[in-house]
């Protein structure tokens, strides 16, 4: 019995390729907003603890940019595009080899997506395409 699919969209190799120049960019400017959610934080800890007023335009300039956070990340699920460490800039794309479902694997820094793996193997499991 052939096991069902986890995926609806599978990547070729050049189709993934075609996405990293996009990849890349998202993962950069989720990054950056992630930064200043965190510092942004820690600002409003401060300034709730001494009692102050939490609204106004900064507080609206934060929530656009944890709105725009989420759209980031919905950039990767509608494609269906794994990230499987963010701070690592490590991505899986679903893809079929030989009829079964692998991930093409690439981590940020890489040129070129280069290897695949299992969908349960991991980073540790990849191989050369």
């Amino acid at each position: 019995m052939k096991k069902p699919l986890q995926f609806q969209r599978h990547y070729t190799v050049s189709e993934a390729r075609n996405l990293l120049p996009a990849v890349a960019a998202w993962l950069n400017e989720a990054r950056e907003l992630q930064a200043r959610m965190e510092r942004s934080s820690r600002r409003i800890l401060e300034q709730f603890g001494e009692g102050r007023d939490l609204g106004g335009p900064r507080i609206n300039d934060d929530l656009r940019a944890l709105a725009r956070l989420k759209e980031v990340f919905e950039e990767f699920e509608s494609r269906e595009i794994v990230v499987k460490d963010f701070e690592r800039g490590l991505v899986d794309f679903p893809s079929l080899r030989n009829g079964r479902e692998v991930f093409l694997c690439w981590q940020e820094g890489e040129s070129d997506i280069e290897f695949w793996h299992d969908l349960e193997g991991g980073f540790a499991g990849r191989a050369a395409l």
